[in-house]
C-alpha cells in the first residue's frame, strides 16, 4: 500500500507529466495566440480599483435611439478575476438597476441582478450568460473580465487594421455555456490593446463585432477605450457606450461589491 507521501508525490508527478504533455501539444500558432493574451493580461494588471461614468446609447434596426447613464466600479482581485458593480442612474424606468459580476478564470462568473420594481435580486443563471444585458447587444458574459484561463488560442496572423498594426488571435471559450464558438480579435502590436473583436455564434456565424476608439492612458501605465462599439450583424441593432470620468485606486475594497451593495447601490 503506497504511503501518503509516496501518493502525493506519485500525484505531483503526474500533474507535472500532464501539463508538460499539454504544453507540448501546443502548435506554434496555439503557444503564439497563448503568449499575447498573457501579455495583454499582464500589461493591465495592478490598477487596484476603479470608477467610471458610462454613458450607453441604444439603437435599433430603424434607427431610433434610448440613452441611459450608468456608474461603473471594479475591484482588480488578485489569484482570480475581477469584479464589477454596475449602476443604472437614467432614465427613471430604469433607475438603480444594479448589477455584479464576479469574474472567474476558470468556474463560471457569478452575476446577479437587482431589479428595483420587484425589490429582489436574481442570479443569473450560467445557462442564460448569453442572454442580452439589460436591451443591449452586450451578452452578460460580454461583461465578464478577461482571463487567459477561459480561452484556448490560435494566432492567425499579424494585420494592419485601420493604419495599426495589429495581431489577429482566434479565441475559443472553454465554458460550453458560452454563447459563443469563437472571437477574432485584434490588439495592436505596440501596446497591446483590443481593437476589434468578432463574435461568432454556436453556429459559427459572425453574430458581433465590438470595436474600441479613444484610448488614454491613466497612471502612465493603463489603457482604456474612450468609446466601444457592438453591431449585431443579425438583427441590425448595435449598443454605443461612452466613457469618462475614469478614476483610479479609489479605496474600493470587497464590502462594496457584494449582494447586500445590490439594493443600496448609487
Amino acid at each position: 500500500m503506497l504511503t501518503k507521501k509516496i501518493f502525493l508525490s506519485v500525484v505531483s508527478a503526474l500533474s507535472l507529466t500532464l501539463v508538460a504533455n499539454v504544453s507540448f501539444a501546443l502548435t506554434a500558432d496555439e503557444q503564439k495566440g497563448l503568449d499575447i493574451s498573457i501579455e495583454a493580461k499582464k500589461r493591465d494588471l495592478g490598477w487596484q480599483d476603479n470608477t467610471a461614468d458610462m454613458t450607453m446609447l441604444l439603437r435599433n434596426k430603424q434607427g431610433q435611439e434610448s440613452i441611459r447613464e450608468i456608474k461603473m466600479k471594479s475591484l482588480e482581485v488578485q489569484n482570480d478575476g475581477d469584479k464589477s458593480l454596475t449602476i443604472f442612474n437614467k432614465p427613471r424606468d430604469v433607475k438603480g438597476t444594479a448589477f455584479l459580476s464576479f469574474s472567474h478564470p476558470v468556474a463560471a462568473d457569478d452575476q446577479w441582478l437587482f431589479l428595483p420594481a420587484l425589490k429582489r435580486v436574481k442570479r443569473i443563471s450560467s445557462r442564460n450568460k448569453s442572454g442580452p444585458f439589460m436591451g443591449s447587444e452586450f451578452a452578460f458574459e460580454d461583461l465578464s473580465s478577461f482571463e487567459v484561463e477561459k480561452y484556448t488560442y490560435k494566432f492567425l496572423a499579424e494585420e494592419a487594421l485601420n493604419g495599426i498594426e495589429t495581431f489577429k488571435v482566434e479565441q475559443y471559450p472553454v465554458d460550453e455555456n458560452s454563447g459563443y464558438t469563437r472571437r477574432i480579435v485584434w490588439l495592436d502590436i505596440q501596446e497591446y490593446r483590443v481593437q476589434k473583436v468578432d463574435f461568432y455564434d454556436r453556429k459559427d456565424s459572425l453574430l458581433k463585432t465590438l470595436t474600441f476608439s479613444g484610448y488614454k492612458q491613466y497612471l502612465a501605465k493603463y489603457w482604456r477605450a474612450d468609446k466601444q462599439e457592438m453591431i449585431n450583424h443579425q438583427n441590425g441593432k448595435s449598443t454605443e457606450l461612452k466613457w469618462s470620468n475614469y478614476d483610479f485606486k479609489t479605496g474600493l475594497s470587497d464590502s462594496d461589491f457584494n449582494r447586500n451593495s445590490l439594493k443600496r447601490a448609487r
